[in-house]
């Protein structure tokens, strides 16, 4: 079972990377359009702001969740960007305050989860394990976006393996938002750790296998580069197929990047 105070401090730790890359940055600097079409820097950490709101109101408030989806009701696909845009508009110190407040708000709700209780999302239900895991992945995905704005290189670092887990544990999931039947046969993926470690999820003679870098993979399943631009190894059609169309995030599918696009 994953130790929860491991992963809220992997989320702390990833926060504050990103943090220490906004923190600084000039008015102009946060209105910087990033590689999401349609959003600047300001929407990025707006669009965590907001999440990390919405997750910890089904932590503490599950039928509350609940309530704000049927609210949506027909706006349900497009009332996360209708968040990230209102949330962009205001001045950066303030919605830098509003994320620190929000993720402060959320790890402090997931603590207080009992456990084996599963917590309702816009995907299937997760512990609070899972949903915390979730956070560090969009998280990490979304400071890609800022870091290929501002010119930074990031460090990879172990906290990558969360991000590698749900990429993998939302194989189907890609699937299944896409109205196609996932593969009944288990894959193998292999991913060399930042530290050189070997993360492997999935039997060690699957005929399908994905195998390469950790940080390749993430990258991949956040949908922050295209299979193309990454030393992916792919044997199988199946698998493939999979690295195609993966997501590592809820909702609607995604378009990725373009190949080259960071050449």
């Amino acid at each position: 079972m994953a130790d929860l105070e491991v992963l809220l401090g992997d989320f702390a730790a990833e926060c504050a990377d990103l943090e220490r890359l906004v923190a600084p940055l000039s008015p102009a600097d946060w209105a910087q359009p990033t590689p999401a079409a349609g959003w600047t820097i300001a929407h990025q950490i707006g669009h965590l702001a907001w999440t990390d709101e919405v997750a910890t109101i089904a932590a503490a408030a599950p039928g509350g969740f609940q309530k704000l989806i049927a609210d949506a009701g027909p706006r349900a696909l497009t009332f996360v960007d209708e968040a990230a845009e209102e949330a962009a508009a205001a001045p950066p110190a303030e919605l830098l305050d509003r994320w620190r407040h929000g993720r402060t708000t959320f790890t402090d709700a997931l603590r207080a989860v009992p456990v084996g209780v599963k917590l309702p999302w816009f995907g299937p239900p997760m512990s609070a394990a899972s949903m915390v895991t979730a956070r560090i992945m969009e998280t990490w995905a979304h400071g890609q976006d800022v870091a290929d704005t501002v010119g930074v290189a990031r460090t990879p670092t172990t906290r990558l393996r969360s991000v590698a887990h749900i990429g993998v544990r939302t194989r189907n999931f890609a699937y299944t938002v896409r109205e196609k039947t996932p593969p009944t046969e288990e894959f193998l993926v292999e991913l060399t750790a930042p530290d050189g470690a070997i993360w492997s999820w999935g039997p060690e003679k699957a005929v399908q296998r994905v195998i390469g870098p950790a940080v390749d993979f993430c990258l991949l399943v956040t949908q922050r580069r295209h299979l193309d631009d990454l030393s992916i190894e792919v044997h199988g059609e199946d698998a493939a197929e999979w690295l195609s169309i993966a997501q590592a995030f809820a909702g609607p599918t995604g378009k990725g990047r373009t190949a080259g696009q960071f050449a």
